[in-house]
């Protein structure tokens, strides 16, 4: 299944690039972006339930673009394989479980909608309804059932419209995020039910060329202070092992005012690291963030080490994604927060194909 999807990856069509200049527009550019070859809709959060019982949550739709025939009018033609990912976090028993699917565009079981947010994979899916956002995943062991609603107004990172990842025109994405999102509903862990509520960030990025052939990998974070600020920051790594310079990120005020973060007004040190016992795979799973212009420390430390996804049935790479806690603070005041930190890259030396 995997040399299949990349050998359809290398099957190009007719695709945009994120160029600047683009304008985004809501609910619109909620929805799909067909014109593009990459694109993702994700989520991530920390819940409760009504014990006290807590656990973190990651749901992701992909869409990879194989090619563009304007001239098929067959709804069955192979224009977009749809890989998904979802995890959950115990973190009372330190159990990870997690689940991935790759389908292709499949008319009524796999797609997404133009328009507004709609996207779905089977069992999976994610939409507009009541004027919020409902997940729904069901999974063997694990399953959730989450509406959501938006306490702030869309972030969209970068400048004029585009998120710089390389130097060269077309090296970028068009990002937003949901950077804070109330959260009620249930899940089900094993045989267990359980009512939640939370917080979650929910991001979509959409783009067709956007990593350079010198980059391995990012180092991401996604992170909700208690003092109602909100912190996205990525680091990308070069093959010498040098950071690019186009690693950036956004701090957002809890009036929804955007800060935009270029590389030098940030600092990412690595702590502490941890090595997979299944893949054999180091990732530096603790860090130390500073902000000077806020005068902010944060140390982010993992909620459980091994949150490791095997996804090289569908994506084909292995990275870690997981629940992280704040600790430090923020213009001489003590800071707590939640949020959620990737590691790609590190496996073999490689880069990420998604």
């Amino acid at each position: 299944m995997t040399k299949l999807l990349v050998l359809l990856l290398l099957w190009q069509g007719a695709f945009k690039l994120a160029l600047p200049g683009f304008e985004f527009s809501f609910p619109r550019d909620h929805g799909n972006h067909p014109e593009y070859k990459f694109e993702w809709w994700y989520w991530t959060g920390h819940l409760v339930s009504d014990k006290g019982r807590r656990f973190g949550f990651q749901v992701t739709f992909f869409r990879v673009g194989i090619k563009r025939d304007f001239n098929s009018v067959s709804n069955w033609s192979l224009e977009d394989l749809y890989p998904a990912h979802f995890a959950i976090t115990d973190i009372e028993t330190g159990r990870f479980l997690y689940y991935q699917k790759l389908s292709r565009t499949s008319p009524g079981s796999v797609g997404s909608s133009t328009g507004n947010l709609n996207v779905w994979n089977q069992n999976w899916s994610a939409r507009v309804e009541d004027g919020g956002i409902r997940l729904q995943v069901n999974s063997k062991l694990a399953a959730l059932d989450l509406r959501m609603k938006s306490l702030k107004d869309p972030v969209i990172h970068g400048e004029n419209g585009i998120s710089p990842k390389g130097n060269q025109l077309g090296q970028s994405s068009h990002y937003y995020s949901l950077t804070r999102l109330s959260v009620l509903g249930h899940i089900r862990v094993e045989e267990r039910s359980f009512d939640v509520n939370g917080q979650a960030w929910m991001d979509h990025e959409f783009s067709t060329n956007q990593l350079a052939e010198n980059q391995i990998g990012w180092d991401w974070f996604s992170l909700q202070l208690d003092n109602n600020f909100e912190v996205m920051l990525f680091q990308l790594r070069t093959k010498n092992g040098s950071l690019d310079p186009n690693s950036a990120g956004t701090v957002i005020s809890p009036e929804g005012e955007k800060i935009p973060l270029d590389n030098s007004l940030f600092q990412l040190r690595s702590v502490r690291k941890w090595i997979s016992s299944q893949s054999g795979i180091e990732y530096p799973v603790e860090w130390q963030i500073f902000i000077p212009e806020y005068q902010a420390f944060m140390q982010v430390t993992p909620l459980l080490e091994n949150q490791e996804l095997d996804t090289r049935l569908s994506t084909g790479i292995i990275y870690w994604e997981g629940a992280v806690e704040v600790k430090g603070s923020w213009q001489g005041k003590p800071l707590s927060g939640l949020g959620y930190m990737e590691l790609t890259g590190y496996q073999d030396g490689g880069k990420p194909n998604i």
